[in-house]
């Protein structure tokens, strides 16, 4: 089920930004006083523009240029009023089937969502933290070179669970007080930005991991 919705949700993300991006675009070509008007760094503010454009002794290519702003700032509202009921759905169904997960700092129900049904599709690979972090490319790849000691991030396993897990780092780099601490320490000691972020996105998969499998357990048992 959070697949489903999962899937469902990525495209209305894709055609939302696609919309905007087109009607961005006929805005920035536009004449200079209906750019003026219109284009604004907030999207909504800009949508609302121009939803209430008004075609009345206009030119014909003024016309036609307004009509197809109206039409894609009506497209961009539905696909914003579907996404919220998209998420809606997505946070009933994380709710149900990963109730220890979402109690996590920083895991919302779309990072949790994505997380259980990359483990959901492979089974042979939960083996332990380890196996799933590979799994989710998020398992440290041997970079040394002469003297110098060092791991690299992994480009490799599911992209979408390793962005559930750079999402979930992030937040946590921003919010919480254990990890801005770890941070800190971390970056006195030398290390950079990217390997930092790597180390924590392991570390959460050590931390997730026994809750994935217990929420997997649970989901499987109800008939």
């Amino acid at each position: 089920a959070m697949r489903a919705v999962n899937v469902a949700r990525r495209s209305a993300v894709k055609a939302r930004t696609q919309a905007l991006n087109q009607l961005r675009g006929l805005l920035v070509s536009a004449p200079q006083t209906l750019r003026e008007q219109l284009l604004n760094p907030k999207a909504a503010a800009c949508v609302a523009a121009c939803l209430e454009l008004e075609t009345e002794d206009d030119s014909v290519l003024l016309q036609t240029l307004k009509s197809t702003l109206r039409l894609l700032a009506r497209r961009w509202q539905a696909l914003t009023r579907e996404l919220r009921e998209l998420d809606a759905a997505l946070d009933r169904l994380a709710q149900q089937a990963a109730p220890g997960l979402v109690t996590r700092f920083g895991v919302g129900a779309q990072t949790a969502a994505t997380l259980l049904v990359t483990a959901g599709d492979n089974p042979e690979r939960l083996r332990n933290d380890a196996a799933f972090a590979a799994l989710c490319g998020v398992s440290p790849l041997e970079a040394s070179s002469g003297k110098v000691i060092r791991h690299r991030l992994n480009r490799g396993g599911d992209r979408q669970a390793n962005n559930a897990l750079w999402t979930i780092a992030m937040v946590r780099m921003r919010s919480e007080p254990r990890t801005r601490a770890y941070v800190e320490r971390r970056t006195q000691e030398g290390r950079s930005k990217k390997e930092i972020h790597r180390c924590l996105k392991r570390y959460i998969v050590r931390e997730l991991y026994p809750l994935i499998i217990k929420d997997l357990q649970a989901a499987s048992a109800v008939p």
